[in-house]
């Protein structure tokens, strides 16, 4: 059974102010932001400062600053994007999508939040992630708490929450997850190649690998609540001390002599 939970806040939010702009969420910021947009037709990984990886939907954006300072590491969505945040307990990541802030230390999450779309989405794939109003549109500080298989839907219409408890029976949440979300990054003695065509298929990422040199690599490891550069690291380490990777874009190269 599909269980749904609601809060009104139409006591606390500002009415007349209901829908917020991404152009109104930067506006004020007073740290320069890089702006990366995905012009393309296919998803496009971005790496930030801290490790963290962002798949960025065509069409979506995503302001950053080059280099997170302060006590909080801020960013600002429009569109869509699935999130794997590296772990800083001391340094909170905040996901800034139309009416919500979406709040983490370390997990994996998907942000769904177009400008023109009447809802927007946050499903969580693992950890544990706080889902509040934006300041922008009244003063609550509720959050609501979001685990791994639980979705919220927040209706701008009405400016009320829509806590899904079981994703797998939303048929609009179900239908949009992608390849990341569905794919296992648990191997128990799994060939190197077979573990990067994996990534290639989650992230949609290009793997320039010495085939050859690797061949008879197996692995066993867990990678399924790190951002894609450590889960690149985590497999470069395995494989050999002189074994390293090149990000550029979607294009990933690794450089190696064969495995230990």
């Amino acid at each position: 059974m599909l269980f749904f939970s609601f809060w009104f806040y139409d006591n606390e939010f500002d009415i007349n102010h209901s829908i917020v702009t991404y152009n109104e969420l930067i506006k004020d910021t007073n740290v320069g932001l890089v702006e990366q947009t995905n012009n393309s037709n296919k998803p496009q990984i971005i790496t930030l400062s801290d490790g963290s990886s962002v798949l960025l939907q065509p069409g979506s954006k995503l302001s950053y600053p080059k280099i997170f300072i302060g006590n909080q590491r801020k960013v600002y969505l429009s569109g869509e994007g699935f999130f794997e945040i590296s772990k800083n307990p001391q340094k909170p990541f905040l996901v800034y999508a139309n009416e919500i802030i979406t709040k983490v230390v370390g997990t994996s999450f998907r942000v769904r939040a177009y400008s023109d779309q009447p809802n927007v989405e946050v499903v969580v794939r693992t950890g544990k992630v706080k889902v509040s109003p934006n300041e922008l549109i009244g003063t609550s500080k509720q959050e609501i708490v979001l685990l791994p298989n639980e979705a919220l839907r927040f209706l701008r219409k009405d400016l009320s929450f829509n806590k899904i408890t079981n994703i797998t029976e939303d048929t609009t949440l179900a239908g949009n997850v992608g390849n990341i979300e569905q794919l296992s990054f648990e191997f128990t003695d799994i060939p190197v190649g077979q573990i990067f065509k994996t990534i290639e298929q989650a992230y949609l990422v290009e793997i320039d690998f010495p085939s050859d040199k690797l061949k008879d690599c197996h692995l066993t490891t867990s990678l399924s609540d790190q951002p894609l550069s450590e889960k690149l690291k985590i497999i470069c380490k395995s494989i050999s001390n002189d074994t390293n990777f090149e990000m550029n874009g979607n294009q990933i190269v690794i450089t190696s002599q064969g495995c230990n």
